[in-house]
């Protein structure tokens, strides 16, 4: 398996991973439509459609703190809906060398030692 950096694992695999549970969050919690979702994290309804049906994002699974922590996260993009990509990329950095991202990461790239601790430096 080739190399992949944190970095990598955060573009290809938490950014999608994030919108997806916001997208759930949006519609379930907060009652948003499909088409307002969309226009908060500046994505395209059959995107949020497809993070809703699951046909998106499936490299990552939350724990339940992290899902928490999301949970904040979309509080203040609903407070703020003009910077959402900046509390996205907060909870980036908050998830950043968590265990659902260290494992991803370890699961993709076999070359990593198994006391790794790159993504949370």
């Amino acid at each position: 398996m080739k190399q992949m950096m944190p970095q990598e694992v955060e573009v290809f695999y938490l950014i999608p991973a994030l919108r997806k549970e916001l997208a759930h969050l949006f519609v379930s919690e907060y009652s948003l439509s499909q088409r307002e979702a969309a226009g908060v994290l500046g994505l395209t309804e059959s995107a949020i459609s497809q993070y809703l049906k699951d046909k998106r994002a499936l490299g990552i699974t939350f724990s339940a703190e992290e899902k928490k922590i999301i949970a904040v996260g979309a509080k203040k993009i609903l407070a703020d809906k003009g910077n959402s990509s900046k509390h996205i990329f907060d909870l980036t950095v908050q998830l950043r060398g968590s265990k659902s991202m260290c494992d991803l990461h370890k699961s993709l790239d076999t070359g990593i030692a198994k006391n790794c601790d790159m993504c949370s430096h």
